[in-house]
């Protein structure tokens, strides 16, 4: 028990120590806070069930960065695949769009909507742009996704509703806006 106690308070102490600095190391190459944070925290979390390969390593600063590098290149990896598919869809569903609509108007509405929702997605933190594609995209249920994601049904909840949060403020603020 007491080597377990020692254990923690290492690793509290190199969390403590590295945190900020792996943050920032990573969020030099995302250009996203939110994504940067999710990211030092995987980087913390691999390192804590790894534990036992590098406690004694006289290197772990090389080796926590040397994660962070690898965590942040992955991510932007899988980010770009995400896009090309995104980019895919969006041709796709525009040309469905195209086809599906005998009024102009609605279509063109059902379009400016689209794209609305799209560009403010763009800007949501990766997890919960994921997790919100997943949902309303996908058809997932919020069990489904937090299976996928390994993470809990209620985190899910939380994230769909604070997008969904945003998103009817920015329709709101459109909807008063095309009156003027």
């Amino acid at each position: 028990m007491n080597q377990d106690h020692c254990l923690v308070e290492q690793f509290e102490m190199i969390f403590r120590a590295h945190f900020s600095s792996v943050k920032f190391f990573i969020n030099m190459f995302l250009k996203s806070e939110a994504d940067a944070e999710d990211l030092a925290q995987d980087v913390f979390t691999k390192l804590w069930t790894n534990f036992e390969t590098w406690q004694n390593n006289d290197g772990k600063e090389g080796y926590i960065y040397a994660m962070a590098k690898n965590v942040a290149f992955d991510f932007i990896k899988h980010k770009r695949l995400e896009n090309d598919y995104r980019e895919e869809q969006i041709k796709k569903s525009t040309i469905k769009d195209l086809l599906g609509f005998s009024d102009p108007l609605n279509s063109l509405y059902y379009k400016e909507m689209q794209l609305i929702i799209r560009m403010a997605l763009e800007n949501f933190p990766e997890r919960r742009r994921r997790i919100f594609e997943m949902s309303r995209f996908n058809n997932m249920s919020n069990q489904e996704i937090a299976l996928s994601l390994h993470l809990s049904v209620r985190t899910i909840e939380h994230q769909i509703y604070l997008s969904l949060q945003v998103l009817k403020r920015i329709i709101l603020i459109l909807f008063f806006l095309s009156f003027l």
